[in-house]
Protein backbone atom coordinates (compact mmCIF):
# COMPACT_ATOMS: atom_id res chain seq x y z
CA UNK A 1 0.00 0.00 0.00
CA UNK A 2 2.94 2.26 0.49
CA UNK A 3 3.85 2.34 -2.57
CA UNK A 4 0.66 3.10 -4.02
CA UNK A 5 0.64 6.55 -2.44
CA UNK A 6 4.33 7.76 -3.38
CA UNK A 7 3.62 10.51 -6.00
CA UNK A 8 5.47 12.30 -9.27
CA UNK A 9 7.00 15.39 -8.62
CA UNK A 10 7.85 17.68 -11.68
CA UNK A 11 10.69 20.53 -11.45
CA UNK A 12 10.67 23.09 -13.84
CA UNK A 13 8.86 26.49 -15.19
CA UNK A 14 5.62 27.86 -14.42
CA UNK A 15 4.31 31.17 -16.03
CA UNK A 16 1.25 32.46 -17.66
CA UNK A 17 0.22 32.06 -21.61
CA UNK A 18 -2.05 34.63 -22.91
CA UNK A 19 -3.29 32.81 -25.77
CA UNK A 20 -4.39 34.36 -28.74
CA UNK A 21 -6.83 32.12 -31.21
CA UNK A 22 -6.24 33.45 -35.23
CA UNK A 23 -7.83 31.92 -38.05
CA UNK A 24 -4.52 33.21 -39.54
CA UNK A 25 -1.26 34.04 -38.85
CA UNK A 26 -0.96 38.26 -38.65
CA UNK A 27 1.11 39.94 -41.00
CA UNK A 28 3.42 42.38 -39.59
CA UNK A 29 1.99 46.32 -39.25
CA UNK A 30 -0.84 45.37 -39.45
CA UNK A 31 -4.50 45.09 -36.90
CA UNK A 32 -6.47 42.30 -36.69
CA UNK A 33 -8.72 40.54 -34.59
CA UNK A 34 -8.40 37.04 -32.52
CA UNK A 35 -10.92 34.45 -32.54
CA UNK A 36 -10.08 34.44 -28.74
CA UNK A 37 -8.28 35.06 -25.94
CA UNK A 38 -7.55 33.50 -23.14
CA UNK A 39 -5.07 33.10 -19.52
CA UNK A 40 -3.78 29.57 -18.97
CA UNK A 41 -1.10 28.29 -16.26
CA UNK A 42 1.72 27.60 -19.00
CA UNK A 43 5.51 26.30 -18.48
CA UNK A 44 6.80 22.90 -19.47
CA UNK A 45 6.56 20.99 -16.03
CA UNK A 46 3.36 22.72 -14.71
CA UNK A 47 1.58 21.37 -18.32
CA UNK A 48 3.09 18.32 -17.62
CA UNK A 49 1.24 17.98 -13.86
CA UNK A 50 -1.58 19.02 -15.54
CA UNK A 51 -1.71 16.43 -17.96
CA UNK A 52 -0.79 13.77 -14.90
CA UNK A 53 -3.36 15.13 -12.65
CA UNK A 54 -6.15 14.41 -15.23
CA UNK A 55 -4.67 11.23 -16.02
CA UNK A 56 -5.91 10.55 -12.35
CA UNK A 57 -2.10 10.45 -11.04
CA UNK A 58 -1.15 12.32 -7.80
CA UNK A 59 1.59 14.27 -8.28
CA UNK A 60 3.45 17.61 -6.82
CA UNK A 61 4.98 20.99 -8.71
CA UNK A 62 8.71 22.31 -8.11
CA UNK A 63 9.51 25.85 -9.42
CA UNK A 64 9.47 29.75 -8.81
CA UNK A 65 7.08 32.13 -8.53
CA UNK A 66 6.01 35.97 -7.93
CA UNK A 67 3.69 37.47 -5.85
CA UNK A 68 0.67 39.33 -7.04
CA UNK A 69 -2.98 38.74 -9.15
CA UNK A 70 -1.02 36.56 -11.74
CA UNK A 71 0.59 34.48 -9.08
CA UNK A 72 -2.89 33.76 -7.68
CA UNK A 73 -4.23 33.27 -11.32
CA UNK A 74 -1.96 30.49 -11.63
CA UNK A 75 -2.13 29.10 -8.01
CA UNK A 76 -5.29 29.13 -8.23
CA UNK A 77 -5.05 27.11 -11.73
CA UNK A 78 -2.65 24.67 -9.79
CA UNK A 79 -5.20 24.29 -7.41
CA UNK A 80 -8.56 23.10 -9.25
CA UNK A 81 -6.18 20.54 -11.19
CA UNK A 82 -5.53 19.09 -7.53
CA UNK A 83 -1.66 19.69 -8.16
CA UNK A 84 0.67 20.05 -5.20
CA UNK A 85 2.08 23.40 -4.60
CA UNK A 86 3.42 23.16 -1.29
CA UNK A 87 7.32 23.05 -2.69
CA UNK A 88 7.14 26.14 -4.69
CA UNK A 89 8.90 29.23 -4.05
CA UNK A 90 7.58 32.71 -3.58
CA UNK A 91 9.99 35.68 -4.69
CA UNK A 92 7.91 38.57 -3.79
CA UNK A 93 9.91 41.50 -5.58
CA UNK A 94 10.53 39.14 -9.00
CA UNK A 95 7.85 38.91 -12.00
CA UNK A 96 6.44 36.31 -13.41
CA UNK A 97 7.16 35.31 -16.83
CA UNK A 98 5.07 35.30 -19.57
CA UNK A 99 4.49 34.11 -22.85
CA UNK A 100 2.08 35.23 -25.69
CA UNK A 101 1.03 33.22 -27.47
CA UNK A 102 -0.40 32.97 -31.78
CA UNK A 103 -2.65 29.78 -32.31
CA UNK A 104 -3.72 29.13 -35.70
CA UNK A 105 -6.37 27.09 -35.81
CA UNK A 106 -6.25 26.87 -39.48
CA UNK A 107 -2.78 25.18 -39.35
CA UNK A 108 -3.00 23.94 -35.53
CA UNK A 109 0.71 26.00 -35.11
CA UNK A 110 1.21 28.22 -32.27
CA UNK A 111 3.92 30.96 -32.24
CA UNK A 112 5.41 31.68 -28.77
CA UNK A 113 6.59 35.26 -27.20
CA UNK A 114 7.76 34.50 -24.38
CA UNK A 115 8.99 37.14 -21.46
CA UNK A 116 11.19 36.06 -18.29
CA UNK A 117 12.89 38.71 -16.71
CA UNK A 118 14.63 37.87 -13.11
CA UNK A 119 12.57 35.41 -11.23
CA UNK A 120 15.35 32.59 -10.38
CA UNK A 121 14.58 28.85 -10.80
CA UNK A 122 14.86 26.07 -8.15
CA UNK A 123 17.73 25.40 -6.53
CA UNK A 124 20.03 22.38 -5.06
CA UNK A 125 19.37 24.29 -1.51
CA UNK A 126 15.87 24.60 -1.68
CA UNK A 127 15.62 20.90 -3.59
CA UNK A 128 17.47 19.53 -0.31
CA UNK A 129 14.71 20.82 1.93
CA UNK A 130 12.46 18.39 0.25
CA UNK A 131 11.24 14.71 1.51
CA UNK A 132 12.15 12.30 -1.04
CA UNK A 133 10.51 9.68 0.36
CA UNK A 134 7.21 10.91 -0.76
CA UNK A 135 8.19 10.35 -4.23
CA UNK A 136 8.43 7.57 -6.98
CA UNK A 137 9.53 9.36 -9.69
CA UNK A 138 10.79 12.77 -10.37
CA UNK A 139 10.59 15.03 -13.69
CA UNK A 140 13.20 17.68 -14.31
CA UNK A 141 12.14 20.25 -17.05
CA UNK A 142 16.05 20.89 -18.01
CA UNK A 143 16.59 24.75 -16.98
CA UNK A 144 19.82 25.63 -14.85
CA UNK A 145 21.24 22.42 -15.21
CA UNK A 146 24.22 22.81 -13.16
CA UNK A 147 21.98 23.19 -10.16
CA UNK A 148 19.65 20.36 -11.53
CA UNK A 149 22.87 17.79 -11.50
CA UNK A 150 23.13 18.66 -7.83
CA UNK A 151 19.41 18.04 -7.35
CA UNK A 152 19.16 14.45 -9.23
CA UNK A 153 22.69 13.95 -7.29
CA UNK A 154 20.74 14.14 -3.83
CA UNK A 155 17.74 12.14 -5.49
CA UNK A 156 20.93 8.84 -6.38
CA UNK A 157 22.37 9.05 -2.86
CA UNK A 158 18.50 8.94 -1.84
CA UNK A 159 18.30 5.83 -4.07
CA UNK A 160 21.95 3.76 -2.72
CA UNK A 161 20.01 3.42 0.72
CA UNK A 162 17.02 1.86 -1.05
CA UNK A 163 16.29 -1.66 -2.68
CA UNK A 164 15.71 -1.40 -6.24
CA UNK A 165 11.59 -1.32 -6.32
CA UNK A 166 11.80 1.42 -3.19
CA UNK A 167 14.00 3.62 -5.66
CA UNK A 168 12.90 7.11 -7.25
CA UNK A 169 12.92 7.14 -10.96
CA UNK A 170 15.08 9.95 -12.62
CA UNK A 171 13.46 11.63 -16.04
CA UNK A 172 15.39 14.72 -17.57
CA UNK A 173 13.77 17.20 -20.95
CA UNK A 174 16.57 18.40 -22.81
CA UNK A 175 14.35 20.75 -25.30
CA UNK A 176 15.98 23.62 -25.69
CA UNK A 177 19.56 24.09 -27.89
CA UNK A 178 21.25 25.23 -25.04
CA UNK A 179 25.04 23.93 -24.73
CA UNK A 180 24.89 23.95 -20.81
CA UNK A 181 21.23 21.39 -20.89
CA UNK A 182 23.70 18.80 -22.60
CA UNK A 183 24.98 17.63 -19.55
CA UNK A 184 21.64 15.99 -18.36
CA UNK A 185 21.98 13.29 -20.59
CA UNK A 186 23.41 11.04 -18.49
CA UNK A 187 21.47 11.84 -15.08
CA UNK A 188 18.27 9.90 -16.59
CA UNK A 189 16.93 6.94 -15.91
CA UNK A 190 14.69 8.29 -18.65
CA UNK A 191 15.35 11.35 -21.23
CA UNK A 192 13.42 13.27 -23.24
CA UNK A 193 15.44 15.24 -26.06
CA UNK A 194 13.16 17.27 -28.14
CA UNK A 195 13.01 17.44 -32.06
CA UNK A 196 14.93 20.97 -32.06
CA UNK A 197 17.66 19.09 -29.99
CA UNK A 198 18.13 15.97 -32.34
CA UNK A 199 18.29 19.01 -35.31
CA UNK A 200 20.47 20.72 -33.75
CA UNK A 201 23.27 17.75 -33.59
CA UNK A 202 22.31 17.09 -37.50
CA UNK A 203 19.91 14.24 -37.31
CA UNK A 204 17.12 13.99 -39.48
CA UNK A 205 14.65 11.51 -37.73
CA UNK A 206 13.93 10.05 -34.52
CA UNK A 207 15.88 6.88 -35.31
CA UNK A 208 18.88 8.31 -36.61
CA UNK A 209 18.68 10.92 -33.48
CA UNK A 210 18.27 8.10 -30.75
CA UNK A 211 20.88 5.59 -32.30
CA UNK A 212 23.44 8.87 -32.56
CA UNK A 213 23.00 10.20 -29.09
CA UNK A 214 22.55 6.88 -26.84
CA UNK A 215 26.07 7.17 -25.92
CA UNK A 216 25.49 10.11 -23.94
CA UNK A 217 23.17 8.70 -21.37
CA UNK A 218 23.82 6.68 -18.66
CA UNK A 219 23.75 2.48 -18.55
CA UNK A 220 20.53 1.19 -18.42
CA UNK A 221 18.45 4.31 -19.52
CA UNK A 222 15.99 4.72 -22.37
CA UNK A 223 16.19 7.59 -24.40
CA UNK A 224 13.12 8.93 -26.30
CA UNK A 225 12.45 11.25 -29.40
CA UNK A 226 9.43 12.43 -30.09
CA UNK A 227 8.98 14.24 -33.92
CA UNK A 228 5.61 15.38 -34.05
CA UNK A 229 3.55 13.90 -36.66
CA UNK A 230 5.97 11.19 -37.06
CA UNK A 231 5.37 9.91 -33.63
CA UNK A 232 8.00 8.53 -31.47
CA UNK A 233 10.62 6.70 -31.12
CA UNK A 234 12.36 5.37 -28.07
CA UNK A 235 15.89 3.53 -27.37
CA UNK A 236 16.17 1.20 -24.22
CA UNK A 237 19.36 -0.95 -22.76
CA UNK A 238 18.09 -4.04 -24.84
CA UNK A 239 19.12 -2.29 -28.34
CA UNK A 240 15.36 -2.46 -29.92
CA UNK A 241 14.35 0.54 -31.22
CA UNK A 242 10.64 1.14 -30.09
CA UNK A 243 8.25 3.28 -32.62
CA UNK A 244 4.58 4.62 -32.18
CA UNK A 245 3.18 6.32 -35.10
CA UNK A 246 1.38 9.63 -34.26
CA UNK A 247 -2.58 9.81 -33.45
CA UNK A 248 -3.60 12.90 -35.31
CA UNK A 249 -7.25 14.70 -34.26
CA UNK A 250 -9.67 14.90 -36.92
CA UNK A 251 -8.86 18.37 -36.94
CA UNK A 252 -5.36 20.05 -35.58
CA UNK A 253 -6.58 22.72 -33.23
CA UNK A 254 -4.13 23.37 -31.05
CA UNK A 255 -0.72 22.01 -30.28
CA UNK A 256 0.96 24.49 -27.64
CA UNK A 257 2.22 22.13 -24.83
CA UNK A 258 1.85 18.72 -26.87
CA UNK A 259 5.00 17.82 -26.32
CA UNK A 260 4.48 18.39 -22.09
CA UNK A 261 1.60 16.15 -22.66
CA UNK A 262 3.46 13.57 -24.34
CA UNK A 263 6.21 13.12 -21.44
CA UNK A 264 3.85 13.38 -19.20
CA UNK A 265 1.52 10.36 -20.36
CA UNK A 266 4.67 8.42 -21.13
CA UNK A 267 5.78 9.19 -17.30
CA UNK A 268 2.49 7.79 -16.20
CA UNK A 269 2.61 4.65 -18.19
CA UNK A 270 5.88 3.49 -17.48
CA UNK A 271 5.37 4.89 -13.80
CA UNK A 272 2.40 2.11 -13.21
CA UNK A 273 4.54 -0.68 -14.40
CA UNK A 274 3.61 -0.35 -18.15
CA UNK A 275 6.23 -1.14 -21.16
CA UNK A 276 8.38 1.09 -23.05
CA UNK A 277 5.67 0.65 -26.09
CA UNK A 278 2.54 0.76 -24.34
CA UNK A 279 4.52 4.40 -22.63
CA UNK A 280 5.42 5.54 -26.35
CA UNK A 281 2.03 4.94 -28.05
CA UNK A 282 0.05 6.14 -25.36
CA UNK A 283 2.13 9.50 -25.16
CA UNK A 284 1.43 9.62 -28.99
CA UNK A 285 -2.19 8.79 -28.38
CA UNK A 286 -2.91 11.35 -25.53
CA UNK A 287 -1.12 14.28 -26.97
CA UNK A 288 -2.44 13.22 -30.40
CA UNK A 289 -5.66 13.78 -28.75
CA UNK A 290 -4.68 16.70 -26.76
CA UNK A 291 -3.79 18.51 -30.51
CA UNK A 292 -7.96 18.68 -31.06
CA UNK A 293 -9.17 20.49 -28.74
CA UNK A 294 -8.16 24.15 -26.74
CA UNK A 295 -6.24 23.84 -23.64
CA UNK A 296 -6.21 20.34 -21.46
CA UNK A 297 -9.63 19.28 -19.40
CA UNK A 298 -10.86 17.14 -22.19
CA UNK A 299 -8.24 14.57 -21.45
CA UNK A 300 -10.09 13.54 -18.71
CA UNK A 301 -12.84 12.29 -19.89
CA UNK A 302 -11.18 10.85 -23.27
CA UNK A 303 -8.16 9.08 -21.31
CA UNK A 304 -9.30 8.02 -17.75
CA UNK A 305 -11.30 5.19 -18.48
CA UNK A 306 -8.02 3.60 -19.88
Amino acid sequence: MEEEKKRILCVGLVCLDIINVVDKYPEEDTDSRCLSQRWQRGGNASNSCTVLSLLGESCAFMGSLSAGPVADFILEDFQKFHIDVSLVSEHAQCVLPASVVISNISTGSRTILHMNRNLPDVTAEEFSKVDLRQFKWIHWEGRNADEQVKMIQQVVKHNSTLPQQQRITISVEIEKTRETLYQLFPHGDVVFVSKDVARHFGFLTAEAALRGLYSRVKQGAVLVCAWAEKGADALGPDGLLVHSDAFPPEALVDTLGAGDTFNAAVIYTLSNGGSLQDALTFGCRVAGRKCGFHGYDGIREKFTEN
